[in-house]
């Protein structure tokens, strides 16, 4: 299956998406409660059935999600009108970002660039740099190469196994924190980076790449 196939399967009925969780992560509301990221206009890139766009919106943020999945958009949709807040909702591939001929202060990009290939990185980057505006704002987590899903820590390219029912057959790439930097910094000044555990499926921690960015 290719990727589209891949997550509308994921997605074929409301809320059971591994990844879909209808509470926002504490790093996220961190960077809102602090002050970090104030109200503006923002792209969620891979919103998934958008509940973390529909916190950032009724938090007072302007918001455009985009997903692969016209399944997950289908649904984003319903819960921004069960919610009661207005938010734009973009079936999209993230290759055609330069499709969007509008600029962001904030991109919010969670769980998303363990997905894309090594490769195409640095494409991905630069569009996500052409998409901000003038000291626009840009924050990505992804795994870090350290975490122990699937074939275990230290390997760069997983498959997620057969009777994976969700997401079986889709590739990830996992990456050093310092990796990652050295994709960023041509593009973007470091706020903060770190790895960092948050809770995990079985019980046990999911270690994370985490990078509040600023545009050069």
């Amino acid at each position: 299956m290719n990727d589209k196939e891949i997550f509308e399967k994921a997605y074929e009925k409301p809320g059971v998406a591994v990844w879909t969780h209808s509470k926002p992560p504490e790093a996220l509301i961190e960077l809102v409660e602090t002050g970090k990221i104030k109200p503006c206009k923002l792209l969620d890139v891979g919103c998934g059935e958008g509940f973390y766009a529909i916190y950032l919106a009724s938090k007072g943020f302007d918001v455009l999600g985009i997903d692969i999945s016209e399944n997950a958009i289908k649904y984003a949709k319903e819960n921004a009108k069960k919610a009661g807040v207005n938010i734009r909702f973009k079936v999209m591939d993230l290759r055609d970002l330069p499709e969007l001929k509008e600029k962001f202060d904030f991109v919010l990009e969670w769980a998303i660039l363990h997905g894309i290939a090594f490769e195409e990185r640095q494409k991905h980057v630069e569009n996500i740099d052409n998409l901000l505006n003038e000291k626009g704002k840009y924050f990505s987590m992804c795994f870090n190469i350290q975490d122990v899903k699937f074939t275990g820590p230290g390997k760069r390219i997983r498959i997620v196994p057969e009777g994976q029912k969700i997401s079986s057959g889709m590739k990830m790439y996992f990456s050093p924190l310092d990796e990652l930097k050295e994709l960023f910094e041509p593009y973007f000044k470091m706020i903060e980076s770190k790895v960092i555990e948050l809770p995990g499926a079985g019980g046990r921690p999911n270690v994370w790449n985490y990078f509040l960015m600023e545009k050069k």
